[in-house]
């Protein structure tokens, strides 16, 4: 698909078809992750792919924004691989599992996949309930499935504030 149509066309979905998708285009999905950018190529991503009813069941005990999706990932980052920022101390990790969502949903929209970014959730349930580490941190979840017939964008997906609002050149 082409870039630009890829970007003006991807919305948030949260109405979702019941299958859980394919291996193949999970499997598509997260490579498109494991491309990202990390610094300094740290890789302190760790994704768990939630494809079973009794996962999902799971996940829904964790947030009330689940959609009924039929499959989620939850982006985490392993905050003792993270690049750190000598000046302040700053780690990038966060900021690495952030760019590896990104890139994940920009990939499943172009494989007809249908997400929508969660972060409304309880971390420490997540934890409890897919045993992840101390050190490892979840970040973002992406719902996802293939769209329902009737999924459609809100209505302010296609509002933006004026560009000269966002941006500027040479200081603030």
């Amino acid at each position: 698909m082409d870039f630009e149509k890829l970007i003006s066309e991807r919305y948030s979905v949260r109405s979702f078809m019941p299958e859980h998708l394919p291996q193949a285009v999970i499997d598509k999905i997260l490579e498109a992750g494991h491309k990202a950018p990390t610094g300094c190529n740290f890789q302190p991503q760790r994704i768990l792919v939630l494809n079973t009813d009794e996962a999902v069941a799971k996940l829904q005990k964790c947030t009330k924004c689940h959609f009924n999706a039929p499959t989620a990932m939850l982006i985490c980052h392993n905050k003792d691989e993270s690049w750190k920022r000598v000046y302040d101390g700053a780690i990038s990790s966060y900021v690495d599992a952030v760019i590896v969502t990104t890139y994940m949903m920009l990939a499943a929209q172009n494989e007809g996949v249908g997400t929508c970014w969660v972060m409304h959730f309880n971390p420490v349930a997540m934890k409890e309930s897919f045993n992840i580490p101390e050190n490892v941190e979840p970040v973002a979840l992406l719902v996802m499935g293939y769209p329902s017939e009737d999924a459609k964008p809100l209505g302010m997906h296609f509002e933006f504030r004026p560009m000269e609002e966002v941006v500027t050149y040479d200081s603030f």
